[in-house]
C-alpha cells in the first residue's frame, strides 16, 4: 500500500472514520431541531477530532422494538469525522456524553454511530415517555400496549 501522506506531501493522514446520524424526528415521528443538532454535532466533533463533514438529507427508518417494533421513518443529516482510533479511545467519554444528550433531549429510541465498519447503537428505554398523543406510559401500560389489551 501506498504512503499516501508522503505520496501527496499531506500535513493530516487519519484513517478511521466516525460517522454519525442526527435525527429529523423523534421516537414518535416528531419533528426535532434537527439544525440545532447539525450544529452541536459538528462543533463537538470538530473540537474532540479537528473537523468533521455534514452530508444532506438522507431517508431512513429505525424499528422501535420498545414500542412493538414501530417504524419511525426519518430523514437524517450523516456526519462524518476522520480521526484515529487513539483520538476517539481518548475522547471517548467527551463523545458519549455528547450522544446520550442528543439522544434524551431529541427524544430517541436510540443514537447510532459508525466507528469504521462498525455500527454501534446506544438505546434509550421508552420508561415514562410520551407517546404519540401524549399520555404518559409506564412499563406496564407499555406491556398491556403491545399485546392490544387497553384495560
Amino acid at each position: 500500500m501506498a504512503e499516501w501522506e508522503k505520496r501527496f506531501d499531506a500535513a493530516k493522514s487519519e484513517g478511521t472514520v466516525l460517522v454519525l446520524f442526527i435525527p429529523s424526528v423523534d421516537r414518535f415521528g416528531k419533528p426535532v431541531d434537527q439544525e440545532y443538532w447539525v450544529t452541536e454535532a459538528l462543533t463537538t466533533l470538530g473540537a474532540l477530532f479537528g473537523g468533521a463533514t455534514a452530508f444532506p438529507q438522507g431517508r431512513g427508518v429505525w424499528r422501535d422494538d420498545e414500542r412493538g417494533g414501530h417504524l419511525v421513518h426519518d430523514a437524517p443529516v450523516i456526519i462524518q469525522s476522520y480521526t484515529s482510533i487513539e483520538a476517539i479511545d481518548r475522547q471517548a467519554s467527551k463523545l458519549r456524553e455528547f450522544l446520550l444528550r442528543m439522544g434524551k433531549e431529541a427524544s430517541q429510541g436510540a443514537v447510532g454511530f459508525v466507528i469504521d465498519r462498525t455500527y454501534l447503537e446506544i438505546r434509550f428505554p421508552l420508561q415514562e415517555e410520551q407517546n404519540a398523543k401524549g399520555h404518559r406510559l409506564d412499563r406496564k401500560q407499555t406491556r398491556r400496549d403491545r399485546r392490544g389489551d387497553r384495560s
